[in-house]
């Protein structure tokens, strides 16, 4: 049997009521949401139902009522697991060391480490292993020459961290004054 033209009407306003609320950071009354999306208070009430109900049935997400409206939540069971979470994405600070040598990666990649000291004038043993350890940077293979160095690469993570959709998003280096201080290229990296 073929969905009838209101099976897909009711299933898209739930699509649209459940991506605005998925991307507003403050509950949102049924009344704002019928008045943008332009359906009766109604429909949008059942709609809003169906959708807590789903969400109700195992998954990480909620639809709570808070303040006059509704919001997407987590699960509040996940609520120990999301905590841990937030922890740890907040203790990813970067030393300045850090960020230069973040970045002279995501410019020059595939890059030794020899490349990156010899570009940043100091060993970095230690920061590339911090940067490995965080999962910004990873091995990429090695250099064949003499001695046949580690190659490295940034991540997945570092994009996502860093707002990119690719490395090909990364400004031109000539946008930069060479004279750069690291403070800078912190401000403009973060």
């Amino acid at each position: 049997m073929w969905p009838s033209p209101c099976d897909d009407e009711r299933r898209n306003l739930t699509r649209k009521i459940e991506a605005l609320l998925f991307m507003s950071p403050q509950p949102v009354s049924t009344r704002e949401l019928a008045s943008f999306l332009g359906f009766p208070l109604g429909e949008v009430e059942s709609a809003l139902e169906g959708l807590t109900e789903h969400y109700a049935a195992d998954h990480g997400l909620s639809l709570l009522r808070s303040a006059g409206g509704w919001q997407m939540t987590t699960a509040p069971d996940l609520c120990e697991v999301v905590g841990g979470f937030q922890v740890n994405a907040e203790r990813l600070r970067l030393s300045r060391a850090a960020l230069e040598c973040l970045a002279i990666i995501a410019y020059n990649q595939p890059v030794t480490r020899p490349e990156i000291e010899e570009i940043r004038g100091v060993r970095s043993d230690r920061v590339i292993d911090t940067l490995l350890r965080c999962g910004l940077i990873r091995s990429a293979g090695r250099k064949k020459e003499a001695g046949a160095p580690i190659l490295y690469r940034t991540t997945d993570l570092f994009l996502d961290l860093f707002g990119l959709n690719s490395i090909g998003d990364l400004p031109p280096l000539s946008e930069y004054d060479s004279g750069i201080e690291v403070g800078e290229l912190d401000e403009k990296l973060s």
